[in-house]
C-alpha cells in the first residue's frame, strides 16, 4: 500500500527539528503523528516542553511551535505494509532544501529511530543548515521497548536542549 506522510509542524524561527521515517497506521488513522496510546513521543514531549499525551493534540502542536520545535518525517512518500519501518519500500522523501531554506534557524535535529537516520542521511543531510547537529535518538515506538521512559527522556533532552534548559 501507498502512503503518504503528514506536512511538518513548524514555524519559521524553529531550532529544533525531531525527524521520524513515516507515519505509522495509528497516526495515518488519526491524522496525527506519534497516535499509537504506547508511543514514547508526547510523554517525552510533555517532559521536555509541557507538550503531553493529556493536552488536545492542537495545543501539543502549538507548545511545540511556541518553543522552537519542528516536527516532520524524511520520507513523503512510501510502500508500507503494517507500521514497521523495515517494511518501508519504495520510499521518495520529503523536499528538505526548500524546508531548511524556509526554517534557516534550525541547530538541532533529533532523528528518532535508525530508520529516520539512516534516510536522512541518504535524502536530507546535505541540505541542513551550516553548523545544524543531527543526533540519532532512541525510537519512541513502543516496538523499541530496549530503553525505559525516564531514559529515553534523558537522551533526547541532552541532544535537543541547552544544558541550561
Amino acid at each position: 500500500m501507498i502512503i503518504r506522510g503528514f506536512d511538518p509542524i513548524s514555524a519559521p524561527d524553529a531550532q529544533i527539528l525531531i525527524l521520524g521515517s513515516m507515519p505509522g497506521v495509528a497516526s495515518l488513522e488519526a491524522g496525527q503523528y506519534y497516535a499509537h496510546a504506547r508511543n514514547a513521543f508526547w510523554p517525552i514531549m510533555g517532559e521536555l516542553f509541557g507538550a503531553g499525551p493529556e493536552k488536545p493534540y492542537a495545543e501539543r502542536k502549538a507548545i511545540l511551535t511556541a518553543n522552537g520545535v519542528a516536527v516532520w518525517d524524511v520520507l513523503k512518500f512510501c510502500r508500507r505494509e503494517g507500521s514497521l519501518d523495515a517494511n518501508i519500500k519504495a520510499e521518495v522523501p520529503n523536499d528538505f532544501a526548500a524546508f531548511f531554506a524556509d526554517h534557516p534557524q534550525i541547530r538541532r535535529v533529533g532523528l528518532n529511530g535508525g530508520k529516520a537516520a539512516k534516510s536522512f542521511r541518504k535524502y536530507a543531510g546535505a541540505h541542513a543548515p551550516f553548523g545544524a547537529v543531527a543526533t540519532l535518538l532512541p525510537s519512541t515506538s513502543p516496538a523499541y521497548a530496549a530503553l525505559s521512559l525516564p531514559r529515553k527522556c534523558e537522551l533526547w533532552r541532552a541532544a535537543l536542549l541547552d544544558p541550561a534548559d
